[in-house]
C-alpha cells in the first residue's frame, strides 16, 4: 500500500515538472534577456531602439564616421597672426633722440624713468580698459588690438616736435590677452603666452609642464569662442594635422578618461573592462572579457548597446521614427557567431568607449536549470520510494 501511494506522488511531482518545464522555462531566471527578447524589443510595433544586424555594409559605414578631429572643427591650420596688445598687458616703452638736450635725453631727478644719455625708458604700464597706456609729452596713445610697430609708429608721430628725432621700442613684457589657459590633468596649470612664431597644441602643453597621467587615457578638450571639441591625446600625437595652432584666449583642458566597456550576460567575466590600448575591436573586446561560455551562452546573442549621434543613425536607418535632432539614438548592434563570417565581420567593428557588450543565454540553458529544478523536487520522493521497496 505505501509503495503504490508512493508511486501515485510521483507521478504527480512528475507532472507538475513537466508542466514547469514546457510552460514555465521564460519564467526562469538567467543573466539577463533572452536574444528573443532583445530582438522584439527592437522589432516590434513600437520599438525602444534600432536592431542593426553587424555586417560588411554596417561596418563600412561607421568606418566613415571619423574620430573627433580639431581640423574638422577649428580648420584653421596656419601659423596665428601676429599677437596684437590687449587690455591688461603689461607694456614698456623706451625714447632714444637723435642728441643731448632734449626731452628724454637730458638726466631726470624722477625715479620714474631710468634715463640714458640720449634715452628714458618709461616704467612698464598695464593697458587700460580704455586700452591706452600714457607717454609723457605724447598724452593718452590707444595699444589696444595693435601691434608694437604700429604703436612705435604711432608714439614717434606724437613726439615729433617735442623730442629730438625720437625712435621708440614697444615691448610686451607680460601678456594676459594674448595667452592660452591651460588646466586639467598637466603638471602646472597656467596661462600660457603665444609666441610671434606661432604655437601648436602640443608646444603649449609642453609649456605648461606636459601630462600627468598615461597618454591612451587621456583627452584634450579645446574651447574656442563658442565651439568645444574633444579629441584622445593618442590622436593628436599620432596625427599632426590635429596638432592644430592655437590662438590667443583658447581654453585647453585635459581630462583623464579611461577608455572602458562593460561585459555583461553569459561571458565568462561581466566587469567594467579598460581597453588598454588606444582602441579595440569586437573580436578583442570578447576575447577580454573571458569569450562565449560553453553550453550556456546564444553564440546568435552577441549584442551592443550604444548611443550614435543623428549623423550616424541616419545613414544607418534613414527612416527611423526614432531618431530626433540634435540627440542621440540607442542602437543595438547584433552580432550571429554561428555564422563564419561573422568572425571576420567582428574583427572590424570598433569598440567605442562606454559600450555595453551583452551575450545572451542559450535556449537549451533555461531547460538544464529547469531539468534540475525538477530534479530538486522528484529526487526525495525517488529516495523515498527506493528506500520503501528496499524495506519492504
Amino acid at each position: 500500500m505505501l509503495r503504490v501511494l508512493l508511486l501515485v506522488i510521483v507521478r504527480i511531482l512528475l507532472a507538475g515538472a513537466a508542466c514547469l518545464a514546457f510552460a514555465g522555462c521564460s519564467s526562469i531566471s538567467g543573466t539577463g534577456p533572452s536574444a528573443g527578447d532583445v530582438e522584439e524589443a527592437g522589432t516590434g510595433a513600437a520599438p525602444r531602439y534600432e536592431l542593426v544586424d553587424i555586417d560588411p555594409h554596417v561596418v563600412e559605414t561607421l568606418r566613415h564616421r571619423g574620430p573627433a578631429s580639431f581640423l574638422a572643427h577649428f580648420g584653421d591650420y596656419r601659423p596665428s597672426v601676429e599677437p596684437r596688445i590687449g587690455i591688461g598687458d603689461t607694456v614698456s616703452v623706451t625714447i632714444w633722440e637723435a642728441g643731448a638736450g632734449g626731452l628724454f635725453s637730458a638726466p631726470l631727478v624722477a625715479d620714474r624713468f631710468s634715463t640714458g644719455s640720449k634715452s628714458a625708458t618709461i616704467p612698464d604700464q598695464v593697458v587700460g580698459r580704455d586700452g591706452a597706456i600714457t607717454v609723457p609729452y605724447a598724452g593718452r596713445i590707444p595699444v589696444a588690438g595693435r601691434t608694437t610697430r604700429a604703436v612705435q609708429t604711432i608714439v614717434e608721430h606724437a613726439l615729433q616736435g617735442k623730442a629730438i628725432q625720437p625712435q621708440i621700442l614697444v615691448n610686451v613684457a607680460h601678456s594676459v590677452s594674448n595667452t592660452v589657459t591651460v588646466t586639467g590633468e598637466v603638471a602646472k596649470g597656467d596661462r600660457v603666452p603665444l609666441s610671434v612664431k606661432g604655437d601648436r597644441l602640443l608646444e603649449v602643453i609642453a609649456a605648461a609642464g606636459g601630462i600627468r597621467v598615461p597618454v591612451n587615457e587621456t583627452y584634450v578638450q579645446l574651447s574656442r569662442g563658442d565651439v568645444t571639441e574633444r579629441v584622445a591625446m593618442t590622436r593628436v600625437t599620432s596625427d599632426p594635422k590635429e596638432n592644430i595652432y592655437m590662438r590667443a584666449n583658447d581654453v585647453l583642458t585635459l581630462i583623464r578618461d579611461p577608455q572602458t566597456f562593460i561585459a555583461y550576460g553569459s561571458t565568462g567575466r561581466n566587469a567594467e573592462i579598460p581597453f588598454d590600448a588606444e582602441g579595440i575591436n569586437l573580436s578583442q573586446a570578447l576575447a577580454k572579457a573571458g569569450g562565449l561560455v560553453n553550453a550556456q551562452s546564444d553564440p546568435a546573442g552577441v549584442f551592443v548597446f550604444r548611443f550614435e549621434p543623428e549623423d550616424v543613425a541616419r545613414a544607418l536607418r534613414p527612416d527611423s521614427p526614432l531618431i530626433q535632432h540634435g540627440y542621440s539614438t540607442p542602437i543595438v548592434y547584433r552580432l550571429n557567431l554561428r555564422e563564419a563570417n561573422s568572425l571576420f565581420v567582428a574583427q572590424s567593428f570598433q569598440v567605442l568607449n562606454r559600450d555595453l557588450l551583452y551575450v545572451s543565454n542559450a535556449p537549451i540553458d533555461n531547460l538544464r536549470k529547469v531539468m534540475e529544478i525538477v530534479g530538486l523536487i522528484t529526487g526525495p520522493a525517488y529516495t523515498g520510494v527506493v528506500a520503501a521497496t528496499f524495506l519492504k
